[in-house]
């Protein structure tokens, strides 16, 4: 491979050279001068400016791996909630100081471009935001990756509210430019659907081929996701469709202009938005779509672009793991099987003996409905060649069942790939787990019940497959960027060593008991909260008082995630005040903050949001309370706004009911920053409090075998309601149309299912979490005690470094090495 990039040394590390560069840019890049150009047209120039720097290590890098071929991570995810990219970039870079002053000197505000910067938004909630975090850690420690997903034109949608209603509009982030990605049309590739599948005689043996029904193109896009001052720049690479033959001209011209472009907007649907609505056949067909179409694209890219082309498959497992982030990505399997066998022409067994080494499946759920299935009629109609493979993976595996429990057909049938109730349909974990070389859980608990209960009949069959890797986030985001100040007071105290070894936050244990560090630490926290002021204040024109405690809950809305719990909370501190239970001067200070988004289709979640807006109109306005409880609801949450949000909280309420939340990394991020936690035993909450010690973490609730044990024995929501007097009264209040205006069925269904249902025992858990909130309370009266345990949960958090995710991945499922730079 020949050597053409720029040497690194010709990249000024200067102001002068960055101004020099700036301008350059803006005049031949924008097209336009500093005296007339936009907010825009200087922020483009600027991050095309800063990305130069990167680009010279980030082709030294590509052309290194290309040298050594070293074994290579590909993380297939359908989501990469990335967040800003400039800020990370400059951290990455090292030229913070040199573009702030740089720009100054030609009276610019980096601030101002900064805010100019639209967040992608290319996930929901936390497995995007993992997925981004573990390409950060991977370039950071010089491993090789390349991370696959899709380049969605709308993403995950904008959340507006109308009369408290969650509204979804399109979140429409390339609309003035993304200056951070790389399209490489001519690089494009041809995924195929639909059709059927032949047979056909080579030379005695007879094969499969599938015989297409239409096709589209998948364009490829690539960032760059550069180590932290390392010198290596890694890739994120997302395909967009494009059609085959997206301009018909003889129909334009004919009259017909709907029709003439009807092929390129059927093939763009597949990348338009992240997670269409699946309620109908059309949705759930666009799913699967978007699902094989991003990882046809990227085994094929990686088998006909990456690697070499003179490279022997059969080493293809010393080469590269496909590291499946959850389910979505599953058609990979089948898909590569039919590489290897139809088009390469491989005997099954051995294509087989590959694939199983080539991949790992990482769960993200204990909610069987979130175990995505896919119907045989679907897949048929799809893809149909690959529900061929499918079958015979599963008939092989139930002669594999039979010939070692001869005498339990109950067992094989309920290990089968294939569910035949309530439809035939392909159960996608069950498949990963059969053709995956490993299968982790992302938390100690969540991993174990997988082994126990939601793949325990796999767990006994292949017992060394599954294995625990407990999530984390990247410090560089999530504390040295989002916490500047948390950052210096830090690094003041132990160096900055702890930024790429964040284990080194043990040593501030000891400042846990020094008054002045302690006062500090204090300050630094009531600055984040002034920040947050005038961010909610420009943003949504929320009023924030910094002088409450910060009590915050965002997250994806979910029942599981019970947001309903906390909102009973507030709805009976409320209803204390208002009925003289409770004297206003007795209340702590409190603001409420919610962030979270509902799926679309998902109606109960969206009438929690309504219900969440509803009584914060109520209580906001309410004088009695003196503004003494406030509820703060900015819509649209993102990562973004979480860099400014996180730094700030007081209290992270992660009160799931123990045994469904799978991990969680919210909960690891504000532990990092400072924030007591509240919250059940479950996902990472049990670490997390093992870690940080039971005086420095609020614990209420059932356990999961006493939640099992409920389940099992029969569980009555109304015995709960009619025990308990301040439980009733706040069901009632709720009922009674208090909050919406006197109309008693607009918030009836929540009301109802509390009461007939409540999957996720609520009502259950409602009177130990009122009972930790009072020991909260106490807690945050005593100030110095308070800021001790804040301190002490920041340096007992390291483990939570995605860093030390990544090397438990490589030690455990990957075994790949660092890879140094070029010097």
């Amino acid at each position: 491979m020949t050597d053409t990039t720029i040497p690194i040394a010709t990249r000024e590390h200067t102001v002068e050279g960055f101004v020099r560069e700036f301008l350059r840019e803006l005049n031949f890049g924008q097209g336009t001068d500093l005296t007339k150009a936009s907010v825009n047209d200087k922020y483009l120039a600027m991050a095309r400016t800063v990305r130069h720097y990167l680009m010279v290590r980030w082709l030294a890098t590509l052309r290194r791996q290309y040298q050594l071929q070293a074994k290579s991570v590909a993380y297939l995810s359908a989501e990469f909630l990335l967040g800003r990219q400039l800020d990370n970039a400059l951290l990455a870079a090292d030229l913070e100081g040199i573009v702030e002053e740089g720009l100054a000197s030609l009276g610019i505000d980096l601030a101002e471009l900064r805010d100019a910067e639209v967040e992608p938004g290319l996930g929901n909630g936390g497995l995007g935001r993992l997925a981004a975090c573990f390409i950060d850690s991977l370039a950071t420690m010089n491993v090789p990756c390349i991370g696959y997903g899709i380049r969605y034109e709308y993403g995950i949608f904008r959340q507006t509210f109308v009369d408290g209603w969650q509204v979804e509009k399109p979140d429409d982030w390339l609309a003035l430019g993304s200056p951070w990605e790389f399209p490489h049309p001519e690089s494009a590739v041809t995924v195929d659907f639909g059709g059927h599948t032949e047979h056909y005689d080579d030379a005695g043996v007879t094969r499969s081929r599938w015989v297409p029904g239409w096709s589209v193109l998948g364009i490829p896009y690539n960032y760059m996701v550069p180590g932290f001052e390392n010198g290596r720049v890694n890739t994120l690479r997302l395909w967009s469709a494009q059609a085959t033959r997206a301009f018909d001209l003889e129909i334009f011209n004919a009259g017909d202009y709907a029709q003439a472009v009807r092929a390129q907007t059927f093939a763009e649907n597949i990348t338009k938005v992240l997670y269409p609505e699946d309620s109908t056949p059309q949705g759930k067909e666009l799913r699967l779509q978007q699902q094989y179409f991003f990882v046809a694209c990227s085994i094929r890219n990686f088998l006909d672009e990456v690697l070499p082309p003179d490279f022997d498959l059969r080493k293809l497992p010393e080469r590269i793991v496909f590291q499946l982030n959850d389910t979505h990505p599953v058609i990979a399997i089948p898909e590569l099987m039919r590489v290897l066998v139809d088009e390469k022409k491989w005997d099954w067994a051995d294509a087989w003996a590959v694939t199983q080494k080539c991949f790992a499946y990482t769960c993200h759920t204990l909610l069987p409905e979130a175990l995505e299935v896919w119907s045989t009629d679907l897949l048929g109609k799809l893809l149909p060649r690959h529900l061929e493979i499918i079958y015979k993976i599963n008939e092989d595996f139930m002669d594999e069942l039979r010939a070692a429990y001869p005498d339990d057909e109950l067992r094989v049938r309920r290990m089968s790939i294939i569910a035949e109730y309530p439809e035939r349909a392909v159960r996608m974990a069950f498949l990963a787990t059969v053709a995956g070389s490993k299968v982790n859980g992302v938390a100690a608990l969540h991993s174990q019940l997988l082994r126990d209960k939601v793949l325990r009949d796999f767990s006994d069959h292949y017992p060394d497959k599954f294995t625990n890797v407990t999530n984390g986030v990247t410090p560089r985001r999530f504390v040295r960027l989002a916490n500047p100040g948390l950052s210096s007071l830090i690094t003041s105290a132990i160096g900055d060593g702890w930024v790429t070894d964040l284990e080194r936050l043990r040593e501030l244990e000891p400042l846990a008991d020094d008054a002045d560090f302690r006062e500090a630490f204090r300050q630094v926290k009531r600055a984040n909260k002034l920040r947050l002021v005038d961010v909610l204040a420009e943003r949504d024109g929320i009023t924030l008082d910094p002088d409450t405690m910060l009590d915050v809950m965002v997250k994806r809305l979910h029942e599981y995630k019970r947001q309903t719990l906390k909102l009973l909370h507030v709805v009976t501190l409320y209803d204390q005040v208002r009925s003289g239970q409770l004297a206003i001067g007795d209340v702590t200070p409190r603001t409420f903050a919610f962030g979270a988004k509902a799926a679309p289709g998902y109606k109960m979640a969206k009438q929690t949001i309504a219900l969440i807006n509803a009584v914060g109109r109520t209580i906001n306005s309410d004088p009695l309370l003196e503004g003494r409880l406030t509820i703060a609801f900015p819509a649209n949450y993102n990562v973004t706004l979480a860099e400014k949000l996180i730094p700030a909280a007081d209290l992270s309420e992660q009160i799931s009911l123990a045994g469904k939340e799978a991990s969680g990394t919210g909960n690891m991020k504000f532990a990092l920053n400072g924030a007591l936690t509240i919250g059940t035993d479950d996902g990472a909450n049990v670490e997390i409090r093992e870690l940080v010690g039971d005086d420095n973490f609020f614990l209420f609730g059932l356990l999961e075998p006493e939640v099992a044990e409920i389940v099992d024995r029969g569980y009555h929501p109304t015995s709960y309601y009619e025990s308990n007097p301040s439980l009733r009264r706040a069901l009632d209040l709720i009922a009674s149309g208090h909050f919406s205006g006197g109309d008693r069925g607009v918030f009836e269904p929540i009301v109802s299912n509390l009461l007939s249902e409540d999957r996720f025992l609520v009502l259950a858990d409602y009177q130990a979490y009122l009972d930790a909130q009072a020991r909260v309370d106490a807690a945050y009266a005593d100030t110095d005690r308070w800021t001790r345990s804040a301190v002490l949960n920041v340096a007992r958090s390291g483990y939570f470094s995605s860093d030390r995710s990544m090397r438990d991945y490589i030690d455990r499922i990957w075994h790949t090495e660092p890879v140094a730079p070029e010097s």
